[in-house]
């Protein structure tokens, strides 16, 4: 259980072992794999993945396919694809089986890798390993990702030629009828599944709950989530978020609440995605009081400080037209100690752009781009205020927009023809555009030239702050 605490990725799993053993105790196999397999659950793989180095060097310890195919696992995600297929063309011959070629597999389908996956599984197909359901259901959950649900019935049909289909392949498929809207389709898969004499999960129920509020089936809904409640239990915590996200897309309050009473009855502590889960819901309903109830309380108890928490009401509060609120929400949550994340600072800059106070759109935008170490560009705020400067014919600010644009490494044509339009609105002439953008190395389109010779009639402004 050492391993278990090791809570810095930095720390080494193996100079654990190795104390452990010199001070007298031995190790064994299964204990290690209930490790490792605490690890993965944990999201420690780089913990789990030394684990699995140590064993492998042991002479004492055999290695099993089982063993190898979480190894393969592990690297894939520490190290990256290209070292995982490396791991698995090294493997001795008898141990490149089902158990390893299903890991590959599905680390294919997490790379989203449609040609290789497909080649994989033509390959299993020849040798004889698919025994079981697991290597389709990895094929279904790729094509759903993917986008490409007509590639789902082959699959199904191959699938019970050689197998049977199991509680996640039925899951699969009513997630599938989901994304579709077919109700009836779904309603044929959960009688296959019954038929079957497969015992439903809360997926299942979850699924099936959703497709009927869409379609406005709501007592079918309230009948599905009664199954799914029967489900929950202290050791299925998971199932209490999505029922209280079910609840509140059925408008049932009374429902929202009786869940997280029950919550707080069966767990000391909630954790921050749970207090997220039932503040959203909350804020959905309109009980805005009841949310800032909970989240004084998320404050008071919880000490991670994620800005993702207090994000959902300065949301709402933003959404809601309540610049006002919004601000001394925001001075709350500094003044807690809690530092504000990207989104806090594109939530304000999104506030303040509905009340055009442009000097703290700058502000906030500027904030936004420097909190995070590359930024991906937000397209549609971007176009938002340079439109709102161009409404206003501010080219001053138009040009500090460009500068935060350009430091952020993300200048662009579009950029300085959005320029080039708040000049022209304003009537004036920007000096020096073209040698700009032929020292930002961005090219000059047949929009841009049209705007530099549509200013150029203009009045002179000021040399630009930017060049």
């Amino acid at each position: 259980w050492r391993l278990i605490g090791l809570v810095y990725p930095k720390r080494s799993a193996v100079v654990t072992i190795r104390k452990w053993l010199e001070e007298g105790h031995t190790v064994r196999k299964y204990e290690l794999n209930r490790i490792v397999r605490e690890l993965r659950k944990l999201k420690r793989y780089k913990h789990a993945l030394e684990i699995c180095e140590w064993m492998r060097l042991q002479q004492d310890i055999k290695r099993l396919p089982g063993d190898y195919a979480v190894h393969l696992d592990l690297i894939a995600k520490v190290r990256g694809l290209t070292s995982a297929e490396k791991f698995f063309e090294d493997l001795p011959e008898k141990m490149r089986g089902q158990a390893t070629c299903t890991a590959l597999l599905h680390t294919y389908v997490q790379n989203k890798l449609s040609a290789k996956a497909e080649a994989l599984m033509e390959k299993m197909s020849e040798c004889g390993f698919i025994k079981n359901p697991l290597p389709y259901n990895h094929m279904i959950s790729l094509c759903i990702s993917q986008g490409e649900l007509e590639k789902v019935p082959a699959i199904v049909k191959e699938l019970k030629k050689n197998t049977s289909p199991d509680i996640v392949t039925f899951n699969l498929l009513l997630s599938v009828c989901a994304s579709q809207n077919k109700v009836e389709s779904a309603g044929k898969i959960f009688d296959e599944l019954k038929k079957a004499k497969i015992e439903p999960d809360w997926v299942t129920y979850s699924a099936l709950t959703n497709l009927y509020i869409k379609g406005k089936q709501f007592e079918k809904a309230a009948s599905t989530l009664k199954e799914m409640e029967k489900k929950a239990s202290r050791k299925n915590r998971v199932v209490y978020p999505s029922l209280i996200s079910l609840h509140t897309n059925m408008g049932d309050k009374a429902g929202v609440q009786q869940i997280w009473k029950k919550m707080k009855s069966c767990f000391r502590k909630m954790n921050d995605a749970e207090y997220t889960c039932m503040i959203s819901s909350l804020v959905k309903l309109g009980d805005f009081e009841e949310a800032e109830k909970l989240y004084n309380e998320w404050e008071s108890v919880s000490g991670s400080g994620d800005a993702r928490v207090p994000n959902i009401l300065l949301a709402a509060y933003i959404n809601g037209d309540k610049m006002d609120v919004a601000e001394n929400f925001y001075q709350q949550i500094v003044q807690k100690g809690i530092s504000p994340c990207y989104t806090t600072w594109e939530l304000l800059t999104w506030g303040y752009l509905k009340k055009q106070q442009m000097e703290k759109v700058l502000d906030c935008f500027k904030q936004a781009v420097c909190s995070v170490k590359k930024w991906n560009p937000n397209e549609k705020l971007v176009r938002e205020v340079f439109n709102k400067l161009e409404d206003l014919g501010d080219t001053e600010d138009a040009e500090k927009l460009l500068v935060i644009l350009r430091d952020a490494g993300h200048v662009s044509t579009k950029v300085y023809n959005s320029l080039l339009r708040v000049y022209a609105k304003a009537g004036k002439m920007p000096l020096i555009v073209a040698e700009r953008m032929q020292k930002d190395n961005v090219r000059l389109d047949e929009e841009t030239h049209k705007l530099i010779k549509l200013t150029s009639k203009m009045r002179v402004t000021e040399v630009s702050s930017s060049f």
